[in-house]
Formats: C-alpha cells, sequence, structure tokens
C-alpha cells in the first residue's frame, strides 16, 4: 500500500515537473523563434538598402555590435528587377552563392509584398524605390532551423538532467512526506491486529462454554449456573471493549462530541476520588489529594471525569504494595489548569513511555491481562486532552515513580 502511494507520489511529481518544463521550453522555443524571425527581417531590410556603392548593411542592423553582427551573418541575395518582373541583377552578402534558376523561381514565387516560400525555404521582402525600380531580398531560412533545432537539443538535455534531479528529490521527498501516512497505515494494521486478538479470546470462551452447556441439556441452569457466569462475563468485557473502540472512533471523526462548557475541575476530582478510595483500601495503596478550590476549564465534564477515573485506575493498579498515590490540581501558570497524577511503584522503562499512549499498548502484558486492561485507556485519556486542546506527559523514574501530567486551557 505504502510502496504503490509512494510510486504515485513520484510518478505525479513527475508528470507535474515535466508538463512545466515543457511549457517553459515550449514559451522558450517560440520567442526565440520569433527573434530568429525579427533577425532575418531586419537584414531582409538591410539588404534592400545595401549596394556596391551604398554603405555598410551594419549601419542598417539595430541593436548594439553583437546584434548587428548577428544580422549580418543571415545568408541573403537581393534581385532587382526590370521592367518586365524579371531577374536583372542579383547581389550576394559575400556569404551566399545562388543559381540563376533558384533566382528565377523564387522571383515567380515571392508575390507579395513579405512572406515565407516554402518550395525553396527562403523568406523574402518586396521593396519598390522612389525611382520605381523594385527590389526582392532574399533570407535563406536554414540558419533559423538549424540555430531554432540546436536551442531544442540544448533545452531536451537540459530537461533530461533537470527529470533526473527532480526524480532523485522526489523520492527522497515521497520517504518524508510519507513517513506519517506509513506510521498511520502501521497503526491502523497493529491497531486492527490487536482488535481481533482481543475479542477472539473472550469469543473463544463463549463458544467453549456454550459448547458445555449445550453438551448436557438435561441439566438445570443452576446446574451450570458456573458457565453462564463465565459467558456473562466475557460478554461483559466485549461490550466494554466496544463501547472503548467506538468511543476513539467517534473522537477520531470529530462526532457525537457535546458543546463546551465551564466545568469545576477540583469538584469533579473529589467526585471522581471518591470510588477509588475503597479500591486503594483493598489494595493497600494510600490515595493523598492536594486540589486547588476554583480551577475550572472549558470543556466536556463527562470526558474529563473519565480521564480523571482512568488515570486514578491506572495509578492504583501500579502503585505496588503499600504504595502510593497522589492527586494534585492547580491552575496553571497562563490559566487553565494542571492535573498531576503520581504513584509509587516499578519504573515503566524508558523505551516503553513513547509507547504508552498507542491503542493497545502494554508495558507489561502479564500485569495488564490480570487486571483486566486492553490497552485503551492511555489512549482514550490522550484523545479527550486533544479533544479539549491540551497535553498530557509522563514521566517515570525508579527513586520518584511515574506521573502523568495533564494541562488544559481556560
Amino acid at each position: 500500500m505504502i510502496r504503490k502511494l509512494r510510486r504515485k507520489f513520484v510518478l505525479t511529481n513527475m508528470l507535474l515537473v515535466a508538463l512545466v518544463l515543457l511549457m517553459v521550453f515550449a514559451a522558450l522555443v517560440a520567442s526565440n523563434y520569433q527573434r530568429l524571425a525579427n533577425q532575418s527581417r531586419t537584414a531582409l531590410r538591410a539588404a534592400l538598402l545595401w549596394s556596391d556603392e551604398g554603405p555598410d548593411r551594419f549601419e542598417f542592423a539595430a541593436g548594439p555590435p553583437e546584434e548587428a553582427s548577428r544580422v549580418f551573418m543571415v545568408p541573403v541575395f537581393t534581385v532587382t528587377l526590370d521592367e518586365n518582373g524579371e531577374a536583372a541583377e542579383v547581389m550576394g552578402g559575400g556569404n551566399v552563392s545562388v543559381s540563376s534558376e533558384t533566382v528565377e523561381l523564387a522571383v515567380a514565387l515571392a508575390q507579395g509584398e513579405e512572406g515565407v516560400i516554402p518550395e525553396l525555404d527562403l523568406r523574402y521582402l518586396r521593396e519598390t524605390g522612389p525611382d520605381g525600380e523594385t527590389r526582392i531580398a532574399f533570407a535563406d531560412r536554414g540558419w533559423e532551423r538549424s540555430t531554432l533545432w540546436s536551442m531544442v537539443g540544448s533545452f531536451l538535455l537540459v530537461g533530461a538532467l533537470a527529470l533526473g534531479a527532480f526524480f532523485l528529490i522526489s523520492l527522497l521527498l515521497s520517504g518524508l512526506a510519507l513517513q506519517p501516512a506509513e506510521r498511520a497505515w502501521e497503526q491502523q494494521r497493529r491497531f486492527v491486529a490487536d482488535a481481533s486478538h482481543e475479542l477472539k479470546t473472550p469469543l473463544t470462551v463463549i463458544l467453549t462454554n456454550t459448547g458445555i452447556l449445550l453438551r448436557h441439556p438435561e441439566q438445570t441452569v443452576a446446574q451450570q449456573r458456573k458457565w453462564v457466569e463465565y459467558i456473562r462475563e466475557e460478554a461483559q468485557r466485549m461490550r466494554e471493549l466496544v463501547e472503548d473502540l467506538l468511543f476513539l472512533a467517534r473522537h477520531d471523526a470529530g462526532r457525537d462530541q457535546a458543546p463546551a462548557q465551564t466545568v469545576d475541575l477540583a469538584e469533579l476530582l473529589w467526585s471522581a476520588l471518591l470510588p477509588f478510595e475503597p479500591v486503594a483500601f483493598e489494595q493497600g495503596v494510600t490515595l493523598e489529594s492536594g486540589i486547588q478550590s476554583g480551577v475550572t476549564v472549558r470543556g466536556r465534564s463527562e470526558e474529563l471525569r473519565r480521564l480523571a477515573a482512568i488515570l486514578l485506575d491506572n495509578a492504583v493498579k501500579y502503585a505496588g504494595p503499600q504504595g502510593q498515590v497522589r492527586v494534585a490540581l492547580a491552575r496553571g501558570e497562563k490559566g487553565g489548569a494542571c492535573l498531576t497524577v503520581r504513584n509509587t511503584g516499578p519504573a515503566i522503562p524508558p523505551e516503553h513511555l513513547e509507547h504508552l499512549f498507542e491503542r493497545f499498548y502494554r508495558a507489561d502484558n502479564s500485569r495488564a491481562r490480570s487486571s483486566g486492561g486492553y490497552g485503551l485507556g492511555l489512549a482514550i485519556a490522550k484523545s479527550i486532552v486533544d479533544s479539549h486542546r491540551g497535553t498530557i506527559t509522563v514521566q517515570s523514574r525508579e527513586e520518584e515513580g511515574t506521573c502523568f501530567t495533564v494541562r488544559l486551557p481556560g
């Protein structure tokens, strides 16, 4: 998938660059063609004024000396017509040799005041002087064509080199540009695999216990209560997992979110702490708090309550025997709120810290499974914080324990 996307990215870039180069080169070729045609016309006008007794043709070439030099290099000859319209005198510019048959045919084909004779590849200009004498100047268009093709060859070479360079650059940029998509694709693939794995276990248990029930149809529900309870427990776990997945899906899509309102975060935390006091007492964990009153934020109270519950549940689970959990809430430096949940216990290895908020990620699989977790709690917490335009970070050291810090704007 990513490889195919990368090929499309490179191909699209190359097509766009090739199109731009083609347009630029076409404009340059058209511009140079017009410039060469103008040089030929200038040479024709100069040739009509030039004669053996007259001034040099340089005097009639417009522009700087180098432009005059280019005009002088144009192969030009002039023909003076008699009263019958036939060639009476042919004058070359010193760089032209032309046969009498070619002159006669050129004069016969030059019917207008100015134009091109494709049969002879000549450009001509006719002029009748005050004395009634008609002269026609002819310029060989071969030099225009050769000069233009030389330019086209140079453009093609430059274009090929440019496309080669852009191809290498596109390969490099495609790797950099598609890194987020590659990470997202890998996360999605892992997410689907993990979700399938998590659903497979309870489904296996349910099917196994259902099979046991069907093998003993003569027994009453009371006699097979144990298998029914197993089915109910696994179904409940599946429902919780599906609800968590739906919550994340809705948050990812930005749908079904209640409007934000002013929430007293201090009061919300006190109400979230109460259910965890007996849980902490049963596990021998000391629960402490330092909650500053009057701290409010703009948000959705149900989601913020769930955020607090996730962090508290996570801290109590991993505080360790005779451990401690401390919850602190204070106003942020620039308004808003700063919530910290710290617990004792073994430190989380540094290589796991950056992955803690990924879906289905567990720093310790065995402990997480035994505690009934799916690895979605911290992912949900981060999704809630992100939707409130806040930040959540984690630090873990052996001597200080693990601390989650949530900063929310006012």
